[in-house]
């Protein structure tokens, strides 16, 4: 935290929260799951007021004519960070004052008995609500930077769980690796399969997808983890037993930059070719075309049968292991740094369970923000229901980071730093 020479002050960034180390409020956590929720917090409303001015001091300095060329690009830089909030806040005020005119209209109009009337004006007050809504998140966002993988493309990877009999994980392993390439097509970004491992009876031990688009691992990032399913079976040996079982799959989701720039040696190398399984046309278990790299000195090993050249799944695999190495770079830089867009809920780590899937009660729970979806196969058809998820999710991220930013800003200016 400084003062610019023009006497106003600003953060390091909008919200760095960086060298902090106070924990979250569990009560506030609960009290601002939204935006909207947060926006009426008297602390951000402050912080925002704060905002304005200075960059109404901002926009007077720029005026100046005694300003040198490099403090005018520093106050320039500045100005154009602040304009697209200081605009939000005040459309929010302004939609406000209007819901309060409505409101205002609506008791008289009530007292008067105008019975058609009020109706136009209570359905225009839930039209400008909604666009309060909209405008908090679109502040929220602006609030928040962006995180530095947020628009590369993912290799996201599913495994299947134990569990008696292990069916059910298998065939629930290939309904969410369906419901992920369905998402893919509905956000219109390009879904790759780059390894499909099947089960024998029908189901899925483990898949890789090469997934690219517009911001895909910003909507990606949080799927990572373990996904718990409890049904009746309706196929395999488990379906005879005609009761609620439990079991799960993981989801891992790496990003991967356009350039992943990680040497790799030959020599680290050990690669094994096999014959591919599955579907994929008549060279299937006919030629050894399917590749297995293990880079000897990390353990890691991928594979590739997506094509019918060894060489081309060769590249592949060679890409995703280099994806992967990078990945344990990444990995490394989070845990170095303190980031409420982990949402203060875990690691991520395939080993936490994120989300269950209940078929008996028609639920998909997930358990970072205590939010329920009702309509399982919505949900997995992997579109507008899943796409509400994964926003809510990114929402709730997006609000843990204000508020613990003005946590540690108050813990600041009373002298905790």
């Amino acid at each position: 935290v400084g003062l610019h020479s023009g006497g106003f002050w600003r953060p390091k960034s909008l919200l760095d929260t960086a060298g902090f180390t106070l924990s979250f409020n569990d009560r506030l956590r609960k009290k601002h799951q939204d935006s909207r929720a947060l926006w009426k917090h008297e602390s951000v409303r402050k912080y925002l007021e704060t905002l304005s001015k200075e960059y109404e001091q901002v926009s007077h300095q720029l005026n100046a004519d005694s300003i040198n060329d490099f403090k005018q690009r520093t106050l320039r830089r500045r100005h154009d960070d602040l304009s697209p909030i200081v605009a939000a806040f005040q459309e929010i005020k302004e939609a406000e004052r209007e819901v309060q005119e409505l409101e205002a209209m609506c008791r008289e109009l009530d007292s008067r008995d105008e019975k058609q009337l009020l109706e136009l004006a209570l359905e225009e007050k839930e039209t400008v609500d909604k666009k309060i809504n909209m405008l908090c998140r679109k502040l929220f966002q602006l609030l928040v930077p962006k995180e530095k993988y947020d628009r590369s493309h993912v290799i996201l990877e599913v495994t299947c769980g134990r569990t008696t009999g292990g069916d059910i994980c298998q065939q629930f392993t290939k309904e969410m690796f369906e419901m992920y390439q369905n998402y893919a097509d509905y956000k219109r970004w390009t879904f790759d399969v780059v390894n499909y491992t099947p089960a024998e009876i029908g189901g899925l031990h483990h898949a890789a997808a090469h997934i690219s688009g517009d911001d895909v691992y910003r909507h990606l990032k949080y799927e990572g983890g373990t996904h718990r399913v409890q049904r009746i079976p309706e196929t395999g040996l488990s379906s005879r037993m005609q009761r609620i079982h439990t079991g799960t799959m993981s989801v891992i989701v790496l990003p991967q930059p356009e350039e992943v720039d990680v040497k790799v040696e030959p020599k680290d190398l050990r690669i094994d070719t096999f014959r591919a399984k599955g579907a994929g046309g008549q060279h299937v278990n006919k030629t050894d075309s399917a590749v297995r790299i293990v880079h000897i000195p990390t353990g890691l090993a991928v594979e590739c049968q997506k094509e019918r050249s060894q060489q081309m799944n060769k590249e592949i695999a060679l890409r995703t292991l280099r994806a992967k190495l990078y990945q344990q770079v990444i990995e490394k830089q989070l845990g170095q740094e303190q980031s409420a867009r982990k949402l203060q809920l875990g690691t991520r780590a395939q080993s936490e369970r994120i989300r269950t899937y209940n078929f008996t009660q028609d639920r998909v729970t997930d358990h970072r923000i205590s939010y329920d979806a009702r309509n399982i196969r919505e949900v997995l058809s992997g579109k507008e229901a899943l796409d509400k998820l994964i926003n809510r999710v990114l929402e709730f991220a997006e609000v843990e980071a204000v508020t613990e930013y003005l946590e540690n800003l108050k813990a600041l200016e009373g002298g905790g730093c």
